[in-house]
């Protein structure tokens, strides 16, 4: 056990020092293991706070995270056992209305509030506001389902074409271009999309708007804007798309990419295309910027990385909770439960559930932030 515990903390120190990036990887599947064992966990629940915390925590949002919030829940509860936690991942954009609407305590969301969305939260946080402080993130992955083709290239403009309808058949002389040694069938393309609000789409969409501006004509947001194609609910219901059904082709967060689900390498301007991974996501990502102002922790991203390895489509997902005014009964719950995510031994956790640490200087900011919170 204490060998373990020691390895434990390694691999979190580890990571948090990555060049110094914001370190992301893929977000959550639908297993609610969490992929944590009973030995993690009892390694990370010998340090957390429970500072009497009790009664029940409702919080909704971003499914991208819902691996993580699987894995925080299962340690956290098992030491703090006066509090039950009622996650539900319903994507980022019913996360925040529910939180705005004083449904729950925090949200997730894999986008930043928007000013109105600020604005209302201002109803529910007596005094105070909605604030973001992000927690965990990752690439997104587009996965595709092409018989007889193992490794798919696609850029930015294409990307573009085919989400919006004007790129139809696999063997298109524009796909084909930049995939010369695979053997493309002709095969109608089935892209799928969210039916639901969700930050991942809003990611997905800054990327194409930022990199092929000229073929995406939409706004980015959490609603999907663009004409055609299919869609289902939630990240892991586009992913069971595209792998049951042939031609398919979608976006989710990377851990969904399994049971033999493939994902598209990206040229970008780098000598050569960059695949979906962890390590290409954070030097993607190393740039980050906090642009929110006072006690919120918005991040700008960077979708053009020119730089060899810089994957360009990433997310980060925030917990959103009142800087002031939230309720009395849940305050406790909260702060206990939004402080041991954040900690050395709740970020220490991500990596068997699928994800990476936010880095040093970002969540140091987060802790203190949470532990204003009132």
């Amino acid at each position: 056990m204490k060998l373990q515990r020691m390895n434990r903390r390694a691999l979190a120190l580890g990571a948090l020092a990555v060049s110094g990036a914001l370190a992301l990887t893929a977000c959550g599947s639908d297993d609610t293991s969490g992929g944590s064992g009973g030995d993690a966990s009892a390694a990370a629940n010998s340090n957390i706070k429970c500072d009497d915390a009790k009664g029940q925590l409702q919080a909704s949002g971003s499914s991208a995270q819902k691996n993580a919030i699987d894995a925080w829940v299962k340690a956290y509860t098992t030491a703090c056992k006066d509090v039950q936690i009622n996650y539900r991942p319903d994507g980022s954009g019913a996360g925040i209305t529910a939180f705005n609407q004083g449904q729950t305590a925090f949200a997730g969301s894999d986008s930043a509030l928007k000013p109105d969305e600020v604005e209302a939260s201002k109803k529910v946080c007596s005094g105070g506001q909605g604030i973001n402080l992000p927690m965990v993130g990752g690439p997104i992955a587009v996965g595709f389902n092409v018989p007889g083709v193992d490794t798919l290239v696609l850029d930015a403009s294409t990307l573009a074409k085919i989400f919006d309808s004007q790129i139809t058949n696999w063997n298109d002389e524009a796909i084909a271009k930049l995939n010369p040694d695979a053997k493309l069938p002709d095969l109608k393309i089935q892209a799928f999309h969210r039916s639901d609000e969700s930050g991942t789409t809003d990611n997905f969409t800054k990327y194409l708007k930022a990199a092929a501006p000229k073929d995406w004509k939409y706004e980015p947001a959490k609603a999907w804007a663009a004409k055609g194609g299919q869609s289902a609910p939630q990240s892991s219901g586009v992913a069971q798309q595209v792998k049951q059904t042939s031609g398919a082709i979608s976006y989710f967060e990377l851990s969904y990419a399994k049971d033999g689900i493939k994902t598209v390498d990206i040229k970008t301007e780098a000598a050569e295309p960059v695949k979906a991974t962890v390590e290409n996501a954070t030097a993607a990502i190393g740039a980050a910027k906090v642009v929110g102002t006072g006690k919120d922790l918005a991040l700008e991203l960077d979708y053009t990385p020119s730089a060899d390895g810089a994957y360009p489509m990433v997310l980060v997902t925030y917990e959103i909770a009142c800087d002031k005014g939230n309720k009395a009964d849940t305050l406790p719950a909260t702060k206990s439960f939004l402080n041991y995510m954040a900690s050395e031994d709740g970020q220490g956790l991500l990596a068997d559930a699928g994800y990476a640490p936010m880095p040093t200087e970002i969540i140091t900011k987060v802790r203190e932030t949470i532990s204003g919170l009132s």
